[in-house]
């Protein structure tokens, strides 16, 4: 026997209710989408013989409103031809027709309130199952986070990143001691005559553009 053992289980059941008591909640949701895929199936089946169904029971009755109208027609023929006792007895059979049609009518529309019923269900049953659907991908999310973060936990846990860290470090420091070998050359260095010649030229440049500017500015002055 599955999680429910009927459809009206299904349709009244509380999902999260039963996902917080259950021992496990992936597996649960699993089966209970597996239920009401079946019990989906089902019911769709029911839905389909009810309807062949329907339309058998129209095809009966139009052949019998066929046959009451001949009947009908022959006691009008007997009547007129005055033979009364035929067209009673048309009549008679005529009778028997409607009655048999009443019967047919009547059954038709158990099918038809039985259609509607199973309509109904169909809809709330898969609204069920949309749902279900839903809190299995929220289940699916929440198991993959929980499982990266007992991932990172145990990363950071077992000090690989914190021996990462400090290798990092070390390095930072071999290199800031290099850097400070390599500057140790230049202190107290005297700058050879290209390179003041150099300079100068920088600095003569530059009063250039400050001239240039003050220009600019003052002739943008009213």
């Amino acid at each position: 026997m599955g999680i429910f053992s009927r459809l009206t289980d299904i349709i009244n059941a509380n999902i999260n209710s039963l996902l917080e008591r259950a021992e496990d909640p992936e597996k649960m949701i699993r089966l209970m989408i597996q239920e009401m895929e079946d019990t989906l199936v089902e019911v769709r089946s029911q839905a389909v013989r009810s309807i062949a169904e329907k339309k058998d029971l129209g095809r009966k009755l139009d052949a019998l409103n066929a046959k009451q109208q001949q009947w009908d027609e022959k006691a009008e023929f007997a009547l007129r031809k005055n033979r009364e006792d035929l067209a009673k007895s048309a009549l008679l059979v005529k009778r028997k027709l409607e009655e048999q049609a009443e019967m047919l009518t009547q059954e038709r529309q158990l099918v038809e309130e039985s259609l509607e019923r199973h309509n109904a269900d169909l809809t709330l049953l898969q609204a069920k199952l949309a749902e279900a659907k839903t809190r299995k991908k929220g289940l699916e999310v929440r198991m993959k986070t929980a499982q990266n973060r007992v991932k990172i936990k145990r990363t950071l846990h077992d000090g690989r990143v914190d021996d990462a860290l400090n290798r990092y470090e070390s390095l930072e420091r071999r290199i800031d001691d290099l850097e400070a070998n390599a500057d140790v050359y230049d202190l107290g260095k005297k700058k050879t005559l290209v390179e003041e010649f150099a300079d100068l030229e920088v600095e003569a440049d530059i009063a250039a553009d400050l001239e240039r500017l003050k220009a600019r500015v003052g002739g943008g002055q009213v």
